[in-house]
């Protein structure tokens, strides 16, 4: 899986100082690399009311027709009862804050190879943008091991039993969601029985780490973006930061709920769907006194899959038909563009 989804992404290899992240506790203030136009931190309204994003139970007898809506209608939506152990969640985000806490010279002993995909450094988005972002991540694909034993020589078990149970537990859930998704679109699991294997699917664990900021007006911690996935299931730690742009409202924070999950449609289930459900716009701001984490989880087909378009009856198709690993690589070379280049 992991050298499937290399594979995709070795013709666009970034330059080191697209990987490196700042050396944050250097930081005493934010240097001009990072600052970004003070337009982008606005908060557009059209009325001053400040919508929520839906809270769906995933115990609720009316869960596919909630989803579905959600996804019409946000693109994303906040998931309670979802199955996933508190104590899970607790453990990873506990790894998560270990791993972002080790001196910076030790975090750059993992760092992603210039055509790689998974280990320590700045968002793949970085080369699109004239300036930085506030961050610093770790991404996972199957088992750590190799970049948490550069990290933790003699202690890295713990790290990477937490990392490969969260995953394989997220999996189920994404594979539960996409089914209800697929339903709501009234598409059979049959016509996509990759959402049943645990083998064929693609996944990815993103570790994030937004350290406090010393001017958190000035800088973002994620730029703008849509993810490339089928849906995006998210943990974000106690402190506020995510936002979602909705069209004609603005940018909407999306404060942390005990125990929920933020699910969010990528571009992939945006084709899948013929643009019914959005791709969720989404970006986050930083703070001045507290270091915020979040884990992604992000759930995709099987590389060589071909997306088809499904159109309501009377309705012709937006996107031509393309597959996944054809797609990863229009994204890495395009990024917000790439729909555009598929559409009839």
């Amino acid at each position: 899986m992991n050298s499937a989804l290399s594979a995709a992404y070795e013709d666009f290899p970034l330059h080191l100082h697209h990987i490196i992240p700042l050396d944050f506790n250097s930081a005493i203030t934010v240097p001009e690399s990072h600052i970004w136009p003070k337009s982008d931190h606005d908060f557009v309204s059209s009325n001053g009311h400040h919508p929520s994003l839906p809270v769906i139970d995933l115990n609720d007898p009316r869960v596919t027709q909630l989803i579905g809506h959600a996804c019409e209608t946000w693109g994303a939506f906040q998931l309670v009862n979802h199955g996933i152990p508190l104590s899970l969640l607790n453990d990873a985000e506990a790894e998560t804050r270990r791993l972002f806490s080790l001196p910076t010279k030790q975090k750059l002993k993992a760092l992603r190879a210039p055509g790689g995909t998974t280990g320590y450094g700045i968002a793949r988005i970085a080369p699109f943008f004239t300036k930085f972002m506030w961050h610093e991540g770790f991404t996972i694909i199957g088992s750590p091991s190799d970049h948490a034993k550069l990290l933790w020589p003699c202690d890295h078990a713990q790290f990477c039993d937490v990392m490969e149970k969260f995953q394989k537990t997220m999996r189920i859930l994404a594979g539960r969601l996409t089914k209800l998704i697929l339903k709501s679109l009234d598409i059979t699991v049959e016509d996509l029985n990759w959402v049943d294997s645990t083998s064929t699917s693609t996944t990815a664990l993103q570790l994030n780490s937004y350290p406090s900021c010393p001017n958190p007006n000035r800088a973002l911690g994620l730029a703008p973006h849509t993810d490339t996935s089928i849906l995006t299931i998210l943990h974000q730690s106690s402190i506020s930061g995510l936002q979602i742009f909705k069209e004609e409202v603005g940018w909407v924070s999306v404060p942390p709920i005990a125990d929920a999950l933020v699910v969010n449609v990528g571009d992939l289930l945006h084709i899948l769907s013929n643009a019914r459900f959005r791709n969720t716009l989404h970006r986050v701001l930083v703070n001045q006194e507290r270091h915020r984490l979040s884990m992604a989880f992000f759930y995709c087909p099987p590389m060589d899959f071909n997306l088809v378009p499904v159109a309501k009856s009377g309705q012709a198709p937006k996107y031509r038909s393309v597959a996944m690993k054809e797609f990863i690589s229009i994204k890495a070379k395009h990024l917000e563009k790439s729909l555009s280049f598929i559409k009839i």
